[in-house]
């Protein structure tokens, strides 16, 4: 096996990971993109986004080229699966890095945050579901009787909020129109899993990406990034509630000066969190292990054949 890298160009951000042929991290970083900014309205990712992604990429390529990586994959989820400049996007991302670009569908992508996320936990009596909630969508994944069930509902932490919210601060009117949105979309999921139906009171859950791994690290009241901190703690629901309800209170600029609130997401984390209390509700779970192992861990375990 070799070193690979895999870059995930999300809806909110992009991020790299670079591993070496035993799968060891050389390198992770995470940078706030926006690429889904207002796609869900236009049907096109914006140039003022593309240029922002294609900066970070020319980063990212330069990472590459210090470790001697030549290989890997680029991921490409909810924004460009939404944009009718998807295709030309990728295109230019391949040209920009060097690697293959892969748009997932969203069965995909969460069962590759399934393997990532999944890797490094101690066996459970129950089974195990992980919720990825992004920017533009939140998967949904568990393995069932050696199958993978799985779903990838319309619902991430910049949908939301770019639907619902549009006061400085979140008014009751706007958190009703934001649940009424989550609700019927969560109700399509489970029309269209039954077996999701069954898990209900019965999974062990594991929240990956920036909703889940930001309000870990304000929970945790750390101002400087501590993966040690952050992986595997666990969050209550009446922690994602508290916290939901002190940030719906607040403007944007307030809400930066909570420790552990990452530049970026001040605008967009009182959405996710929406998405994660309801998921949680309908489920019957009340907490949730956080991990910082995602989609990144999961596609570079396909790529060296560990998964």
């Amino acid at each position: 096996m070799k070193s690979v890298a895999v870059i995930d160009c999300g809806t909110n951000s992009t991020r790299i990971l670079i591993v070496d042929a035993d799968g060891r991290t050389l390198a992770r970083e995470m940078t706030i993109t926006r690429l889904g900014e207002g796609v869900a309205q236009t049907g096109i990712l914006s140039d003022a986004a593309l240029d922002r992604v294609f900066t970070c990429l020319t980063h990212y390529r330069s990472i590459m080229d210090s470790f001697g990586v030549s290989e890997g994959k680029l991921v490409a989820t909810s924004a460009a699966r939404d944009a009718a400049n998807g295709p030309e996007f990728l295109a230019r991302c391949e040209a920009i890095t060097g690697i293959t670009p892969a748009l997932l569908s969203g069965e995909e992508e969460a069962t590759a945050s399934y393997i990532g996320a999944t890797a490094d936990l101690a066996a459970s009596s129950q089974p195990v579901m992980i919720i990825d909630i992004g920017g533009g969508s939140t998967e949904l994944a568990c393995r069932v009787n050696g199958a993978m069930v799985a779903f990838s509902m319309q619902l991430g932490c910049v949908r939301v909020s770019e639907a619902a919210f549009h006061q400085p601060t979140v008014t009751s009117d706007e958190a009703d129109v934001a649940r009424t949105m989550i609700a019927r979309e969560i109700d399509r999921m489970f029309a269209a899993v039954p077996t999701f139906g069954e898990l209900v009171g019965a999974v062990r859950l594991v929240g990956l990406a920036g909703t889940v791994a930001t309000v870990a690290q304000m929970d945790a009241g750390i101002s400087e990034y501590d993966r040690n901190a952050v992986h595997h703690r666990i969050l209550h629901r009446s922690d994602v509630q508290r916290w939901y309800e002190t940030l719906a209170a607040e403007t944007a600029s307030e809400r930066l000066l909570h420790a552990g609130m990452v530049p970026g997401r001040e605008d967009v984390l009182v959405g996710g969190l929406l998405v994660l209390d309801a998921v949680m509700a309908r489920f019957g779970i009340s907490e949730l292990l956080s991990s910082e192992c995602d989609i990144l861990d999961g596609v570079a375990a396909q790529l060296q054949g560990r998964a």
